[in-house]
């Protein structure tokens, strides 16, 4: 395995690996390589078997003929079949909270609450073997869920779950960065100031202006600084050249994020 712990290395599909296999149609299928396994899918049935050792990008068929090709899952395909009891959040506001909280690799940081854990494996992947990454969650059926699908990614040495309430604290010091994804994050910002590193980064998502306004009052009585709210639109165009123009529908708003620094009591 390469560094994001799903990527292989090797030329060829190997017993193991984790594949996607793509359709011409748009739809795919994400599954870890097992001999003598099948996938049934509506377009036919491919054996593990007849994979083991086509090389990455190979076009192969189902036993009816449809076409498929042979891909290493991308970290937005990971995302959009990741098994969820929950809204997820999605890849363009992702990326940016990546970027904004500074996940890099070694980076030590702490979420709440896990989710699905669609967050939480982009967060393994991103912090390295060096980094790690502290999940808490109230709901112990969810904290199963979003196990198994860090587990899909061999990430589970990466991420440590916690089934705890934060109200008491993340017990856990020197954070570079506390992502919450709850509803009420401003009930919370004296924990989370308690485990960042002075200066570390703060962020979270809320779908409602009356959440951002109450979050901004708490940020400025906790004497958080830098604080942005922002939100992220994506349009998407059809990539055909005799009819270039954007699609019917668009991902829009889903979500405020809000972001802040925090720094010593004054």
């Amino acid at each position: 395995m390469g560094s994001l712990n799903w990527i292989s290395n090797q030329p060829t599909v190997q017993e193991g690996d984790l594949v996607e296999l793509a359709s011409t149609q748009t739809k795919f299928f994400i599954f870890r390589i097992s001999a003598g396994q099948e996938l049934q899918t509506h377009r036919g049935v491919i054996s593990h078997d007849d994979l083991i050792g086509k090389s990455w990008g190979s076009e192969v068929f189902s036993h009816k003929g449809s076409p498929f090709y042979i891909l290493q899952p991308g970290i937005a395909d990971i995302i959009s079949s990741t098994k969820r009891n929950t809204q997820i959040l999605y890849p363009k506001d992702i990326g940016y909270i990546l970027v904004r909280l500074n996940i890099l690799p070694g980076s030590v940081v702490a979420e709440a609450g896990s989710g699905s854990g669609s967050f939480t494996q982009i967060l393994g992947a991103m912090v390295g073997d060096t980094g790690h990454v502290h999940s808490f969650e109230v709901r112990p059926e969810m904290m199963a869920l979003a196990q198994k699908n860090i587990n899909r990614l061999n990430l589970q040495n990466r991420v440590t779950f916690y089934n705890h309430d934060i109200r008491a604290g993340f017990g856990i010091n020197n954070l570079s960065a506390i992502f919450l994804d709850l509803p009420n994050p401003y009930d919370f910002l004296d924990q989370v100031k308690e485990s960042l590193t002075p200066g570390a980064f703060f962020g979270t998502l809320l779908p409602t202006a009356n959440q951002v306004e109450k979050l901004l009052i708490s940020l400025r009585r906790n004497q958080f600084v830098f604080v942005d709210v922002c939100e992220i639109l994506l349009r998407f165009y059809q990539a055909e050249s005799e009819k270039f123009r954007p699609v019917d529908r668009m991902v829009a708003h889903t979500g405020y994020l809000v972001f802040a620094r925090s720094i010593l009591n004054q």
